[in-house]
């Protein structure tokens, strides 16, 4: 870890709600917000936010599963969202969203005309919005845990480590 964390303070609190209050706060907030209010199916929300934790390698993205009323994604799906170009476990949202993630976090100038016709026949305009809104989060805190080193401590707020 990077960051000198006092001795007896939580780093994900003290980073997060002491060091900066008035970014860190809103900022989980956000972040919070896009596990509690999202309405995308849980495979194509886990492909996209696992292929960024991929590409960021960050530890506790990489070991999370976002739980939906005591339901997970399947242990060997990680391996599909890191083949996704191949495996046929995915239908063609889940695919998208595993596409969507990769592309927005390593060449988002290649987002072309031709990949939105392809994501609209397989997603209304809200949850373009609202997938892109939940990549961003993802992207940037993930990446902000990980070269802060507070990937190996970080808990989601309003949950436990898993």
């Amino acid at each position: 870890m990077i960051i000198d964390i006092p001795e007896g303070k939580d780093p994900i609190g003290y980073v997060w709600g002491e060091m900066v209050p008035g970014i860190g706060v809103a900022a989980s907030n956000f972040s919070l917000a896009v596990y509690s209010h999202s309405t995308l199916g849980l495979r194509e929300f886990e492909a996209a936010r696992l292929r960024i934790a991929q590409i960021n390698g960050c530890l506790f993205c990489l070991d999370w599963r976002t739980d939906r009323n005591g339901e997970k994604v399947e242990e060997s799906f990680a391996d599909d969202v890191t083949n996704w170009r191949t495996t046929e476990n995915f239908d063609d949202r889940v695919r998208l969203a595993a596409e969507y993630a990769e592309v927005y976090t390593l060449d988002h100038h290649a987002l072309d005309d031709e990949f939105f016709e392809r994501m609209k026949k397989q997603y209304t305009d809200a949850e373009i919005v609202e997938l892109s809104m939940c990549l961003g989060s993802w992207l940037a805190f993930g990446r902000l845990n990980h070269v802060l080193g507070l990937d190996a401590v970080c808990v989601l707020p309003g949950h436990s480590a898993q």
